[in-house]
């Protein structure tokens, strides 16, 4: 089974170009960077992320050409794909690119914003409730104000960590 999925944030805007021939298809590719769970070494300057070349076609790649910009996080399934070409000089390159199958945004419209606010990247595409329908009319609304940077909520004081539904 080839199958891969990542999470991370692009290195810069996505490239796209159409195919020539009778029916044009958008191609885009675009780097993402993904985060190392551990480091193998204690060296501060070692690198802490994997540079992963992704490769979009078709519907995918005009997707990835109107909402995704350079910062966006984004979770993407998809599969390996290698070749090899020989450049210029007679040399044989091998490459690795990751043929997307299924992308999407990994963060809230607002903490891409302050993403891009610190120099991270652009804002991603507000979804809305598109894809996960209207909330339940039993679930109360979250107070904006109680959000923290990350977008998660903050506990409010008084309850105590045994009323959580995890430890």
């Amino acid at each position: 089974m080839n199958k891969v999925v990542l999470m991370g944030r692009l290195t810069r805007d996505p490239y796209v170009s159409y195919s020539q021939g009778e029916r044009q298809m958008a191609i885009a590719r675009y780097t993402l960077a993904v985060d190392r769970r551990m480091r193998r070494s204690g060296n501060p300057g070692e690198q802490t992320a994997d540079f992963i070349s992704c490769v979009a076609f078709d519907k995918a790649a005009e997707f990835a050409e109107k909402y995704l910009r350079q910062g966006t996080r984004i979770a993407v399934s998809g599969r390996i794909q290698t070749g090899s070409y020989t450049n210029r000089e007679g040399q044989k390159v091998y490459t690795t690119d990751v043929i997307v199958e299924d992308q999407e945004f990994a963060e809230s419209k607002a903490a891409s914003q302050a993403s891009a606010g610190a120099g991270f990247g652009a804002p991603a595409m507000d979804r809305g409730n598109a894809d996960f329908g209207q909330p339940l009319p039993s679930m109360p609304k979250p107070d904006p104000g109680s959000a923290i940077g990350d977008g998660f909520m903050n506990i409010p004081d008084g309850v105590d960590d045994e009323g959580l539904p995890f430890n």
